[in-house]
């Protein structure tokens, strides 16, 4: 499962996103709802990062990971690979 998110070098904005692929984990036309569930857990991690002023892009990757990784698991009991990019512009 792939997160990709855009945001901003200065202030750390999230600019687009999140976007997620999935390559067998689940079929996406049957999981549409898990899928939009998903974007707002990457939301709320995104968030959570800004206000308390986190700015590494390791630290903000990981987050999405865990909170990510925990929701899904919770959801599924699954644990898919989740690799979060972060395109800076």
């Amino acid at each position: 499962m792939i997160v990709v998110v855009t945001m901003s070098k200065e202030n750390n904005q999230v600019l687009a996103g999140p976007d997620i692929v999935s390559r067998g984990f689940v079929y996406v036309r049957e999981s549409e709802i898990l899928m939009e569930e998903a974007k707002v857990k990457v939301k709320v991690a995104l968030e959570r990062c800004s206000s308390r002023g986190i700015c590494e892009w390791a630290a903000i990757k990981s987050q999405v990971r865990d909170d990510l990784g925990k929701f899904l698991y919770e959801r599924t009991r699954r644990r898919p690979m989740i690799l979060p990019i972060i395109m800076e512009v």
